[in-house]
């Protein structure tokens, strides 16, 4: 839709993916629709919202699940097409594929039908995002630093490459994947929006952090090793509080621009819980004690709360907010009926002095 801003952010991508596919001689072609000029097009084709990506392979439409920027748009469709990893039979190739991307993993085979082989292949074909070259020639392995049976993903930050170790199963591998794809410490943004909410680690520690007031400087040199001690289950990322689009998780979380620098726990999975510290200093030691007590289970849940005002008791009709609605509501010592409401709904206005009597 021509008025969506998601849409305007998607465009330049966009047709930068469809000149960079023409480019490299690729068959498959980008379109765009209208979709407020052609409403029953969109409507037959399902379209709910925008921008909805559908990939149409021969006829068959596929949803698009790929993250919206240039590289992101190429590798989903090329993946879609193609090989579940591509063969590469030099080192020219081995080197041109590793850095024209900016996480590629790389398997050394001698035999593809290995059990081995067949993991890793069985892993590239399941993982959309993520670009896979397989080598069979071992004349090459000894140039890359590898050898029969493993797995090495070469990436442009942090370590630069990281080798897989264990048994070879596909499980292993998409966790491997997951958890070394991403920079240790991720910088929340339109481009890693995709990839750190709709990866596989649901647990996230959020930074909040002011560029402007150099909290970047000052911190994230500190939290390095907890980063490196939890890689895999929980997922460490800043937010730059001076960011206009970002107020919105600031309030998500209760929180002003006030509060930064801060930290929350965000699980994913299970009802967006969220947790909060005791201590807010956000240095290494505090973050890494923060970070242990909750994968050892040993916090609770933060409820977002009025604060409990100190006549809640004194009417009739008691105050309840998160701090002790479970002791009240919950005692089985009584029967407590509760009404919810808004103070600006008309109807809870009309109810009040009768709930009240």
């Amino acid at each position: 839709a021509p008025w969506c801003g998601h849409c305007k952010a998607l465009a330049p991508e966009y047709a930068k993916a469809a000149k960079r596919l023409v480019e490299q001689g690729s068959k498959i072609k980008l379109a765009k629709v209208d979709a407020t000029q052609e409403g029953p097009l969109a409507e037959q084709h399902g379209v709910r919202g925008y921008p909805t990506l559908k990939f149409y392979r021969k006829g068959v439409a596929i949803d698009y699940t790929g993250g919206r920027q240039a590289d992101d748009i190429i590798t989903w469709v090329n993946k879609k097409t193609g090989p579940p990893a591509k063969p590469l039979a030099t080192a020219e190739e081995v080197k041109e594929f590793t850095e024209s991307n900016n996480v590629a993993i790389v398997g050394f085979f001698k035999d593809a039908e290995s059990e081995g082989a067949k993991a890793f292949l069985e892993t590239g074909n399941a993982i959309d995002d993520q670009v896979f070259g397989i080598v069979s020639d071992e004349a090459l392995f000894g140039e890359f630093e590898a050898e029969d049976g493993k797995v090495v993903l070469f990436k442009k930050f942090d370590e630069g490459k990281n080798v897989f170790e264990g048994e070879l199963t596909s499980k292993a591998l998409t966790d491997f994947v997951a958890a070394f794809s991403l920079p240790l410490v991720v910088d929340f943004n339109q481009e890693t929006a995709q990839k750190i909410f709709g990866g596989d680690i649901k647990s996230h520690l959020l930074l909040f952090l002011s560029k402007e007031a150099g909290h970047f400087d000052k911190y994230l040199e500190g939290i390095q090793e907890p980063a490196k001690k939890f890689r895999g289950q929980v997922l460490f990322v800043t937010i730059n509080a001076d960011e206009n689009d970002h107020e919105r998780i600031l309030e998500f979380f209760g929180m002003k621009k006030e509060d930064v620098p801060a930290m929350r726990i965000i699980k994913l999975e299970q009802d967006m819980a969220k947790f909060k510290p005791e201590n807010p200093d956000l240095d290494g030691a505090n973050v890494l004690e923060f970070v242990t007590a909750f994968v050892d289970g040993k916090l609770k849940r933060h409820l977002m709360s009025q604060d409990l005002p100190e006549d809640w008791d004194k009417e009739p009709v008691k105050v309840l907010v998160g701090t002790n609605f479970a002791e009240v509501a919950f005692d089985k010592s009584k029967h407590v009926l509760v009404e919810f409401y808004a103070p600006w709904c008309g109807h809870c206005k009309q109810l009040a002095p009768i709930y009240d009597k």
